[in-house]
């Protein structure tokens, strides 16, 4: 366990990580934390965050600005370390730490806007008053696809508001996770205020139902699966606590007749296949006029079938697969939905790429070095095809035919996900429209189901989430609770709904003819 605030470590075994685009390239080791020790990290956070929460909130805003300039000058190397410990290309991974960077820069300006408000009181010599004040200890558990950009979105808010901090990286990207807590105290934290805990899932999970059974924990955050999310829901609501839930998706792209189809087909190559379309964001099912659907698929399938895929360290779509439990899981089960009435297209094979099965223009040396695999196509999808209702987190897009607007809506909402989407068209009453219907939290219109901004709501409904929002002022509400206040100075006590004058009127009153 590696804990900003130096709890030791108490538990056998070694959490390594492997460069995925060379399997041996052993990247990082730390010892592996038991529940016990994420108890500590939950009661060090608890004794810290009084003092935190009565630091002034501009001066909290303050070490948030230190902690973006010092990710700042740091860019390079951070990215470097993500491409090397999960594969991302590495201009994704420059745009991944600038993320961290966007969002220290807005919460600055919040530790001068926690705003309240003053509200009329309905009675003389009185005032009334709304305060946001921070829920306490905040427990974050984060997913590896994004490994730097999607815990800042977390834990940056959170500490602006004035709470304390126990993270839980990703067990297989255990050196980002020591990098970005080592950036982050750099910033000014005090000891106890942010608690970095490298442990695996099972050990986090208990490790966190005893500290909420102890009264340490106020707050969960977790992004991962759907089916991790239930868990973490099920034991929040025990204790009756409502967990910030991101999860997957199984996004949408509805593909107008009248789109620009070069530009629809971009968004596509970018959203489907992106880091290995190993994003929560990424495209699932691009849902396409029949007028423009043959076209469409032609066009795609060109685009994927000249992408260059390979070592991440050089101009590529994508690179490897993250981890292996993420190629074993897509080869195994995910390419295994494709049925007979099913086409596929975009790559000289299927499943990993090998020697001898091999990727046209694969860029770099020995694939077998690494965790690649063939970016698929599926054609022929249908609503109720599995694949159509699964997260298939690789490189594997689904193209489906629609005839009416009301069809492509159904087949857009029917898997229950509801975190991206979006719709190529030239019509603004299509947009619109699109707007109104789909479920998704988020929507793009002509732009990629992936990319969003750091100051905009980000999360999902239904599968994807439980509705809870990060990003923007929108996840100031995850990590403040209201308080309000009532100050009378009437010398007496007025009861409310009930001290009330009441206005005197003249109801009867009509105009004369």
């Amino acid at each position: 366990m590696s804990v900003i605030g130096h709890a030791a470590p108490s538990a056998p075994g070694l959490l390594v990580s492997t460069n995925p685009a060379d399997l041996d390239d052993r990247v990082f080791e730390t010892p592996a934390a038991d529940a016990a020790a994420f108890v500590a990290a939950c009661a060090a956070a608890r004794e810290a965050q009084k003092a935190w929460a009565a630091t002034p909130a501009p001066r909290r805003g303050r070490a948030i600005q230190q902690i973006g300039r010092i990710v700042e000058a740091n860019k390079e190397a951070l990215a470097r370390l993500v491409t090397r410990e999960i594969g991302k290309p590495y201009p994704e991974a420059l745009g991944e730490v600038q993320e961290i960077v966007d969002t220290c820069d807005f919460f600055l300006g919040e530790g001068r806007r926690l705003y309240g408000q003053t509200v009329p009181s309905e009675m003389p010599d009185k005032q009334l008053f709304t305060f946001r004040v921070p829920v306490g200890v905040a427990a974050i558990v984060t997913a590896g696809n994004f490994p730097v950009a999607v815990p800042s979105w977390y834990l940056v808010p959170a500490l602006l508001c004035g709470n304390a901090v126990v993270w839980k990286p990703a067990d297989y990207t255990p050196a980002l996770g020591r990098a970005l807590g080592d950036l982050f105290q750099a910033g000014g934290l005090p000891a106890g205020v942010l608690n970095v805990v490298q442990a695996d899932g099972p050990t986090t999970f208990a490790g966190l139902e005893q500290a909420l059974e102890a009264g340490l924990v106020d707050k969960v955050g977790f992004t991962g699966s759907s089916a991790v999310g239930r868990e973490i829901g099920a034991l929040c609501g025990r204790h009756l606590q409502s967990p910030c839930l991101e999860l997957g998706g199984k996004n949408p792209m509805v593909v107008m007749d009248d789109a620009d189809l070069d530009l629809a087909v971009e968004g596509a190559l970018f959203g489907g296949f992106g880091t290995a379309g190993q994003r929560c964001t990424s495209l699932g099912t691009a849902i396409v006029h029949e007028r423009v659907h043959d076209e469409f698929l032609a066009r795609l399938t060109a685009a994927v079938q000249d992408a260059p895929i390979g070592d991440p360290t050089q101009d590529v779509l994508y690179g490897p697969m993250i981890h292996q439990r993420f190629l074993d899981r897509f080869v195994d089960h995910h390419l295994k939905l494709i049925r007979d009435h099913h086409t596929v297209s975009g790559s000289t094979g299927i499943g990993r790429i090998t020697a001898g099965n091999p990727r046209a223009g694969f860029v770099g040396g020995d694939p077998e070095r690494g965790l690649y695999v063939h970016p698929t196509i599926v054609g022929g999808v249908r609503i109720d095809d599995e694949l159509a209702n699964t997260e298939t987190f690789g490189p594997l897009v689904g193209v489906a035919r629609f005839g009416d607007f009301d069809e492509a809506m159904a087949f857009a909402n029917g898997h229950g996900y509801g975190l991206s989407s979006a719709i190529y068209t030239r019509d603004a009453v299509n947009a619109l429209r699109f707007r109104e219907r789909v479920s998704a939290g988020m929507v793009s219109v002509n732009n990629s189901t992936s990319g969003a901004e750091a100051h905009l709501p980000f999360g999902g409904n239904g599968r994807s989430g439980n509705g809870s929002r990060q990003s923007g002022i929108w996840v100031l509400d995850q990590f403040t609770r209201w308080q309000s206040m009532n100050w009378d100075y009437a010398g007496k006590l007025q009861k409310a709904q009930m001290d009330v004058d009441d206005v005197d009127a003249d109801l009867e009153f009509r105009l004369s003819q």
